[in-house]
């Protein structure tokens, strides 16, 4: 006789199926760790029930599939269900008998019940036209089917199933256009489903497989053979104990796991309890991925409740500036929503993302200060991450950082750490100087430079897009502050060489103001000695240096963003006196002088020229006379 649904009706049941779920292929999930809570609730038992006598190595579970029928089947030989429990666990949606049993054991026994919500079950119907579930009880002498085709409701009959235990036998829905539903009778298809979801289950999960065998060597012959295969590999790789891992093996696991063709550069393992219990096995890649810096990368690390996949990429575990990493993380105490599929917002993840991240942390660290040459190695690949990582969010991680990120030195010429250049800095130095270009070497040619190095102090080199972005978000180490020198308030002058500079500028100031007028684009023009044998530089005002103007010219939006700039002349250079002298005596050549030192002050910036036929010619012009 069959009987309606305890629970709603047909459109809670269409929801359980065509909302809840997303991804069809969770549904051998959902029925293996259902049939894995089946064999827990029976070990369980027979740890406090001594009338239960089991043997540990034959509780197993079984899938099988017959392509003539298009019927796939899972046994499991656990505690079984009686009527009664088909009827109050099946016959009512959203009853789980797991988590009633859960609630029942002793939390600290060495038990989990992945099932919580008793509506995994159901994602069996995004594949089955009909499902029958077959069970005979520990408690009973009697099995008992179960048959629904969905929503109309369901019955209950007497079977002649005489082993303790479930099973259930999923009769596939017809293949559309859309959905090969035939596929889940491959023999590859399931084993990939269950090496993706239900690996680490902790029975076996066996299945016939064909075996090609070599039967005939001189005439190549072969022959199929059914075999019995266990699919999944029961224990994860980060439950082992360390020292039986070899590293070998996590190598294998890694590129195996995260399809990469190199080993990796480190690899991190972790063992938590307390408030929140987890395990990960980290890895820090040896290369970038090819799409690192596309749209289509998705950080994130392979999330398992109890060995049960949950999420393949868990964005919400890896702060961004450590999306690089590859790994897993496997925790009892995450909060689940209904399908499974999908995590909850809870303090378990936020707490475990916060000790994935100072794990990180203290693990780079390490290798900075004992394995720099591996460091080194990393900072090349992944260095810009973590620059990014500082100015990112206004700058809310950049004390998390600072001491991680490297910047290159002028007088080492090689990287160094914020905390090596406050090492070896001078006691009269007060200001940590960097300059910034497109590239090491045009770097150490800028004519701010020189004042700099001729004191003896290091200058920091900064030929990255971001890290100037960086420093500014920075601003000071140490309660030293990052000072550009291609600032045009920068000089280590003495104060008679500033009243020099003051009384020259002072004295020309018609000429400047003619000569700002002229070239327009640049917010002041003066005389400066901090230059030694270069005649002109470009130096700015403001927060927004020549480099920071490159890269907000570089990005597609319409909002203008410039640099301040200041022409600055060298007095102590034989081409002041020249200007002097053509301001007094030929205007004209002395526009010319204007925009053809303004151009070359351009050019050793990075800058482009707008109308280089224009100062071409007038180059030509000039030294032709």
């Amino acid at each position: 006789m069959k009987k309606q649904f305890k629970s709603e009706s047909k459109r809670l049941l269409d929801l359980m199926i065509n909302s809840i779920y997303t991804n069809k292929d969770i549904f051998l999930r959902e029925l293996i760790s259902n049939s894995s809570d089946a064999i827990d609730k029976l070990y369980y038992r027979s740890l406090t029930d001594k009338s239960v006598k089991i043997e540990r190595e034959s509780l197993e579970i079984k899938i099988e599939k017959d392509e003539k029928k298009r019927t796939l089947t899972i046994i499991d030989n656990g505690i079984g269900m009686t009527k009664e429990e088909l009827e109050n666990n099946l016959g009512t949606i959203a009853k789980s008998g797991s988590l009633a049993f859960k609630e029942e054991i002793d939390q600290k026994k060495d038990i989990d019940i992945i099932g919580q919500f008793g509506v995994g079950f159901y994602s069996a119907f995004m594949v089955s036209q009909k499902i029958e579930v077959t069970s005979k009880s520990i408690e009973s002498d009697e099995a008992y089917t179960w048959t629904s085709t969905g929503a109309d409701g369901y019955s209950i009959e007497k079977s002649s199933y005489f082993e303790n235990g479930t099973k259930i036998v999923l009769y596939l829905k017809e293949d559309t256009e859309e959905d090969q539903y035939s596929d889940y009778l491959e023999e590859y298809t399931l084993k990939t489903l269950i090496k993706k979801y239900s690996d680490y289950i902790r029975y076996p999960i066996k299945m016939e497989v064909v075996k090609h065998e070599l039967v005939d060597e001189k005439e190549n012959k072969y022959e199929d053979k059914i075999e019995i295969e266990t699919i999944n590999t029961m224990i994860p790789l980060w439950k082992k104990n360390k020292k039986d891992v070899s590293e070998e093996e996590y190598h294998n696991f890694y590129i195996d796991k995260f399809n990469d063709y190199e080993k990796p550069l480190k690899v991190i393992t972790s063992s938590v309890e307390g408030m929140t219990t987890y395990k990960s096995l980290l890895f820090i890649p040896s290369h970038a991925p090819y799409d690192y810096y596309t749209k289509e990368y998705e950080k994130g690390l392979s999330l398992y409740a109890s060995g049960v996949l949950i999420m393949e990429k868990c964005s919400d575990l890896l702060p961004d500036y450590f999306s690089f990493v590859k790994g897993v993380v496997d925790s009892e105490d995450l909060s689940l929503n209904i399908s499974r599929e999908i995590l909850q917002k809870s303090n378990s993840l936020r707490t475990i993302a916060k000790s994935i991240e100072t794990k990180l942390i203290k693990e780079l660290t390490t290798m900075l200060k004992e394995d720099r040459e591996k460091y080194n190695e990393f900072f090349k690949v992944f260095g810009t991450q973590l620059k990014y990582g500082i100015y990112n969010n206004y700058g809310m991680d950049k004390d998390k950082l600072k001491d991680l990120v490297l910047f290159y030195s002028s007088k080492e010429e090689k990287l160094i750490t914020l905390k090596e250049y406050l090492e070896k800095m001078p006691k009269e130095q007060e200001n940590i100087y960097y300059a910034s270009g497109e590239s090491i070497n045009k770097i150490a040619k800028l004519p701010q430079v020189e004042q700099i190095k001729d004191k003896g102090y290091d200058l920091l080199y900064l030929s990255e897009y971001v890290d100037e972005f960086a420093i500014s978000a920075l601003q000071e180490y140490e309660k030293k502050k990052f000072v550009n020198v291609c600032r045009d308030n920068v000089d280590l002058l003495s104060d008679e060489e500033k009243n020099q500079d003051k009384k020259v500028n002072e004295e020309n100031s018609e000429l400047l103001k003619e000569m700002k007028e002229l070239l327009k684009d640049v917010t002041e023009v003066k005389f400066t000695n901090k230059l030694k044998k270069h005649p002109v530089c470009l130096s700015v005002k403001g927060d927004v240096s020549i480099e920071m103007q490159k890269v907000f010219e570089s990005m597609p939006n319409d909002i203008p963003i410039k640099a301040e700039t200041v022409l600055e002349i060298n007095e102590t250079h034989p081409i002041c006196d020249k200007l002097k002298n053509l301001y007094q005596n030929d205007k004209d050549t002395f526009n010319k002088y204007a925009k053809i030192l303004y151009s070359e002050a351009r050019m050793i910036a990075g800058l482009t020229i707008e109308d280089p036929t224009e100062i071409s010619n007038l180059i030509c012009d000039v030294i032709s006379k």
